[in-house]
């Protein structure tokens, strides 16, 4: 999965891209922190950069992208990313297209979270008198005045590139008004929508004890029809038995009554041989 992340300061992008790279396995790639990554290891670029920011100079963007395709060639990076802070121009952007298209690489989307920067600076207003009355230091980068000019350069610098990767059908846009646990759940079900979403450890875990309930389920189930089999054959064992007496009861039952009308027989024509006789000598 490889995503970037637009929206105004205080939109939440920072809170949204740490939930995803716990969720998904990816990394945050921020390049104020691959700079200084660069500079510690002394790689060419790195070295290339800690000069320029030592002269008080803006590090170019040949440089940034340069240090981006040495971090994508990191093993943790193989699962994905999310771009934090880059980039902010379109030429920037247009920069990282030839870097992905390079090393094959492909952009799954642009999210951008839409807020409401008047609800913004209330947001602020809000925090930073909840910091007073808590008598803490307010960050200086965490004020109303600062807020305004960070929004004004985020409007003329980087809402031009909503436009670019919606022409690149790029960009899919939530409601960073939502609640965090709402914007969480928005983000993954256009990932999964998208098809970036890559089945999961946690689903993976899901699957097992199903598998083992399915297992269990069909060992009952042979066991039952194994158990339901030796009473068939038991029956079946029985069966011809309890035919068979039958058949000798029915048997012996004809020949009693076969032989009981025999004996009738004999004794009816017995009676009436003898009847005459006795008639004739009675008239004599």
């Amino acid at each position: 999965m490889r995503l970037i992340l637009l929206g105004p300061p205080g939109s939440g992008k920072g809170t949204q891209a740490q939930r995803l790279i716990h969720r998904y396995g990816i990394v945050q790639l921020s390049t104020g922190e691959m700079l200084r990554a660069a500079v510690a290891a002394q790689t060419p670029v790195g070295l290339r950069a800690k000069d320029i920011m030592a002269g008080g100079g803006l590090v170019p963007d040949e440089v940034v992208v340069s240090i981006i395709s040495d971090r994508l060639d990191q093993p943790d990076a193989a699962n994905g990313f999310i771009l934090d802070g880059f980039p902010r121009t379109v030429p920037q952007a247009q920069a990282l297209d030839d870097l992905l298209k390079k090393k094959r690489l492909k952009l799954d989307a642009v999210i951008e979270l839409r807020v409401n920067e008047s609800a913004l600076l209330q947001r602020v207003e809000t925090r930073a008198a909840e910091t007073r009355a808590r008598g803490e230091v307010v960050r200086v980068d965490d004020t109303p005045e600062v807020l305004v000019k960070r929004l004004a350069s985020y409007r003329t610098l980087t809402e031009p590139l909503i436009h670019y990767y919606s022409e690149r059908r790029k960009l899919l846009t939530v409601d960073g008004m939502m609640t965090i646990e709402h914007v969480t759940h928005e983000i993954g079900r256009i990932l999964t929508a998208i098809g970036a979403v890559e089945p999961k450890t946690a689903q993976k875990v899901h699957k097992k004890p199903a598998a083992k309930a399915v297992s269990q389920k069909a060992s009952k189930s042979t066991k039952k029809a194994s158990v339901g089999a030796g009473k068939a054959a038991k029956a079946s064992l029985k069966g011809p038995k309890k035919a068979s007496a039958k058949k000798q009861v029915k048997k012996r039952a004809g020949r009693a009554a076969s032989g009981a009308r025999k004996r009738l027989a004999a004794g009816a024509n017995r009676a009436a041989r003898k009847a005459p006789k006795k008639a004739g000598k009675r008239r004599a």
